[in-house]
């Protein structure tokens, strides 16, 4: 057996219209299902055969992991979510070859915004 790709990921969320909200307008994602008054929505990339992300309204768990968006620029990035009153961490250039930084979206779960480097 042989995995092809991850085809969703699932966070539950306390709030279904502030997290789409959040990953739709700050992030840029796509509704393809749900929205903000479901119990369930999925978004994706404008690339829709990526990874899809679902949300799922219940009890966050925080401290589960990461999940890591590459982006065009980090820099670019940091700050687009800086003026939008977040506060991520600064970005920084890692050794396995990533520029990166996290930061935590309105349930509490762990993102980071990298972009290979070179």
């Amino acid at each position: 057996m042989n995995v092809e790709k991850i085809s969703a990921l699932t966070l539950k969320v306390r709030d279904m219209q502030r997290s789409v909200i959040f990953y739709r307008d700050v992030l840029g994602l796509n509704v393809i299902f749900g929205g903000e008054h479901a119990g369930f929505s999925s978004l994706c990339t404008r690339e829709t055969q990526h990874t899809i992300l679902n949300l799922e309204e219940g009890n966050p768990i925080k401290g589960w992991g990461r999940i890591v968006f590459y982006v065009d620029n980090v820099d670019t990035c940091w700050e687009y979510l800086k003026g939008k009153g977040f506060d991520p961490e600064r970005p920084r250039d890692a050794a396995w070859g990533e520029r990166y930084f996290h930061m935590l979206d309105p349930d509490g779960h762990e993102l980071s915004f990298a972009r290979p480097l070179g």
